[in-house]
């Protein structure tokens, strides 16, 4: 401890109550009541003093720059902390003379004084430290990093050394002795601290390897999430799902499960559109003249149905086929032109990018009836407005189907 050069103002009363004939007793007594109220004032000044000292220089500072990091730290209270220094350094300078007859009280005194400016520094380093975390946030190099899950760790870490400075000042040792200790009990610690452990091992490998951020959109069907990443922590990652409900999982089951993250998608051109509807098999057929002629009305396929034309009635007559028998040769069918239809429909599409893959597939029949898969991709990702474009697609295929003579299946209403 610091070793204090007396002086005698402290003993002015005491020595005033002596020369009174007052005993030795009564006057320490009497003195440590003055003694206290005089200092008690002081701290209320200090205190006062600090407080709207420090509080006018961090708000002067918060209003003539540009950055607002100084309003981060206004927020996380680090001129309060700081303003509680000054009359605590203030008592801990006066000890001597305040108890100067009370040795047994200055000793006990100085620890818990000391132990008081360890908490006071932890706290205005975790305050300093959790406003460049929000400072750094509002970047946006470093908006979907996990910034929790390292600020977490560095704060741990100065909690832990914090501890250990207290044992020190309380028990006069090293801290390298308790480190020591420590060493023994690793076992311990690691089991206590596994969750914690695995999930700093988590965070540095989804951070290294890019495989999430915050704002990502996730499915873990295990978990029951399905939505955008909130927040990443030490020991758990927040989804909010698409339902507002948040669901919190394990920061370590990210990298020992698999999940589902579509990011790809929301940084691609478009989001794929991937569904099929069913055609009922006995409903395909060859087309005749006259079903062409109808079909030729339909402006998007006229230019298709009359090339085709004469390139099958070119292999026909190269064949002599009798097409009295449209098995016979080369015919359209209903189910084919149809499916011409769907691609060209897509790629008039405004709400479809033509630039990606825009396919219509026919599938192996099933006893469900013969899928035509639409595989394309809609210019808008939004979730509510590619469900209301897919639907409109949808809607119009179905509703197109009857002008091909092709019916959708659907069970008989005796079977439902």
């Amino acid at each position: 401890m610091m070793k204090i050069i007396e002086i005698p103002f402290h003993k002015f009363f005491y020595d005033f109550l002596i020369g009174s004939e007052i005993s030795e007793f009564y006057a320490s007594i009497l003195n440590l009541i003055v003694v206290s109220l005089i200092v008690i004032v002081l701290i209320i000044f200090l205190n006062f003093l600090g407080s709207n000292f420090i509080s006018k220089f961090f708000k002067k500072l918060s209003l003539s720059t540009e950055n607002n990091f100084d309003d981060y730290l206004i927020k996380n209270k680090t001129p309060q902390y700081i303003s509680r220094l000054l009359p605590v350094i203030f008592v801990y300078f006066i000890l001597p003379f305040w108890f100067f007859s009370y040795e047994f009280i200055i000793e006990y005194a100085y620890l818990i004084l000391e132990t008081y400016i360890v908490y006071l520094i932890i706290l205005i380093i975790i305050s300093v430290l959790r406003s460049l975390k929000s400072y750094l946030k509002t970047h946006e190099t470093f908006k979907d990093k996990p910034l929790d899950s390292f600020f977490q760790v560095i704060i741990i870490g100065l909690w832990f050394i914090g501890i250990l400075n207290i044992f020190s000042i309380w028990t006069g040792k090293e801290i390298t002795t308790f480190l020591a200790a420590m060493g023994a009990l690793s076992a311990v610690i690691l089991l206590i601290f596994k969750d914690t452990i695995l999930g700093l091992v988590a965070s540095i490998q989804l951070t290294s390897n890019n495989l999430i951020r915050i704002g990502d959109w996730i499915t873990m069907k295990q978990y029951g999430a399905d939505g955008d990443v909130i927040e990443i922590n030490l020991n758990s990652v927040k989804v909010q799902n698409f339902d507002k409900t948040i669901t919190t999982i394990p920061t370590y089951k990210l990298i020992s499960d698999s999940f589902k993250n579509w990011r790809g998608m929301s940084e691609s051109d478009g989001r794929r559109i991937k569904r099929s509807l069913s055609v009922k098999g006995s409903s395909v057929k060859f087309l005749n003249n006259e079903d062409l002629k109808f079909l030729k009305k339909i402006k998007l396929i006229k230019n298709y149905i009359e090339e085709k034309e004469k390139e099958i009635k070119k292999h026909n007559d190269e064949f002599g086929s009798d097409l009295s028998v449209l098995v016979n040769g080369r015919n359209l069918t209903n189910l084919g032109l149809f499916r011409n239809y769907i691609e060209i429909y897509l790629d008039k599409a405004k709400n479809i990018n033509s630039d990606m893959t825009v396919m219509c597939r026919q599938l192996s029949p099933t006893p469900h009836g013969i899928p035509l898969e639409i595989y394309a991709f809609s210019n808008n990702k939004e979730w509510k407005n590619y469900e209301h474009i897919m639907s409109d697609i949808f809607d119009h295929l179905i509703a197109s189907l009857s002008n091909f003579q092709l019916e959708l299946f659907e069970y008989p209403s005796s079977l439902k």
